[in-house]
């Protein structure tokens, strides 16, 4: 390994066999393992590791005390027929653990940027497409695969085998189990499961309650779901109700508010 600092504490550590280009940045403690690539307009925050055989192709940013595994690739352009070359970006924040294989592609021009956020783990050959946006403390589980555009909510779950249909939309805190299909938004809070056509199977409890939902917060989830979803009525409907009848905490509101603007409709 070849150190850039004397300072034990904060010196980069490359390995002679990686290749770093001159016009990235690493952060004081970057690890940069064999055989590892790492391209034009990267930046790496400090203390981050980057395992052998990685590729970060260009224009990612990292952000401090991450972990990528083995093979990772990071920052490659989007498997798009409409991306023509443009220069776009990744952002991976804080924290976030990149395991064996997995794949991030750049944005494309319809927003300029894929990101993760922080504290996120995602296992080993997930795929993480152009313009999908992550937001913190989601876990996305191996082999899973979402299309373009695809949003998932802070505390979000994803199991294992999953495919996401391209804009589709998944709320805080939701669970999706493994080996479903998800064509359509699944709302905050909620588990939903099933293959070709998955469904609502009630409040994501338990996670709701190892999160720190109050039990005030989530008796008024339960009941939100129980007028959206089990009140015969229509989602527009059933939200006139909800909004009339409900002390609307902000978690109840922010229920409502993800299911009425859907654009590709709710997984129900």
């Amino acid at each position: 390994m070849k150190d850039s600092s004397t300072d034990q504490d904060t010196r980069i550590r490359i390995h002679e066999t990686a290749i770093v280009d001159s016009s990235a940045k690493l952060g004081p403690g970057v690890e940069v393992g064999p055989f590892a690539i790492i391209g034009p307009n990267v930046k790496i925050g400090a203390n981050t590791r980057i395992g052998p055989r990685v590729l970060i192709e260009q224009n990612t940013s990292v952000g401090i005390d991450c972990s990528i595994a083995n093979g990772a690739v990071l920052g490659t352009d989007p498997q798009d027929l409409k991306y023509d070359g443009e220069e776009t970006f990744l952002q991976v924040g804080d924290r976030t653990v990149i395991r064996e294989f997995a794949t991030l592609n750049r944005g494309t021009s319809a927003s300029g940027r894929t990101l993760v956020g922080s504290d996120c783990l995602l296992m080993a050959y997930v795929h993480i497409a152009h313009d999908c946006e992550l937001g913190n403390h989601v876990i996305i589980s191996n082999a899973t695969n979402m299309a373009g555009h695809v949003t998932i909510e802070d505390w979000a779950i994803v199991s294992g085998l999953v495919a996401i249909h391209q804009f589709v939309r998944i709320g805080a805190h939701a669970f999706i189990g493994g080996g479903s299909r998800i064509p359509q938004d699944v709302p905050p809070y909620c588990r939903a499961v099933g293959n070709p056509s998955p469904k609502l199977f009630g409040l994501n409890t338990v996670g709701l309650e190892r999160r720190g939902l109050s039990d005030e917060v989530r008796r008024r989830l339960k009941q939100a779901y129980r007028i959206l979803f089990q009140s015969g009525l229509n989602i527009s409907q059933a939200i006139d109700r909800a909004e009339e009848e409900m002390d609307l905490v902000p978690e109840v509101r922010h229920f409502l508010d993800f299911i009425r603007n859907s654009e590709r409709g709710i997984t129900s």
